[in-house]
């Protein structure tokens, strides 16, 4: 998976009204970025503000995704970061089952 298919698999996940309803940005550092915005329901790779932002490199990130490592210990490792309103990143739990 590469950010392109990421962006196009969390563009078709998120919805307008529906269930994630702030926005959220994934900073894969020299890899890209994919912003989330749950109230309007799209998903880009732009840099817009986010109500949280998730700093992760990208080789981790497809590990989560995978199951191959596990989110809460990846956080607890400092390989994944969370600036901004940690309950946004707890919400994204159910969303990134749609995408992973």
């Amino acid at each position: 998976m590469d950010l392109s298919e990421l962006t196009s698999k969390a563009d078709s996940a998120v919805e307008a009204g529906g269930d994630f309803t702030k926005k959220v940005k994934f900073d894969f550092g020299d890899a890209g970025k994919l912003f989330i915005d749950g109230v309007a329901g799209k998903a880009d790779n732009s840099d817009s503000d986010a109500d949280a932002t998730i700093k992760v490199n990208w080789d981790d990130f497809v590990k989560i995704s995978e199951g191959a490592m596990d989110p809460t210990m990846a956080f607890m490792q400092g390989k994944l970061k969370v600036e901004g309103d940690m309950s946004v990143a707890m919400q994204l739990q159910n969303l990134m089952k749609k995408f992973s």
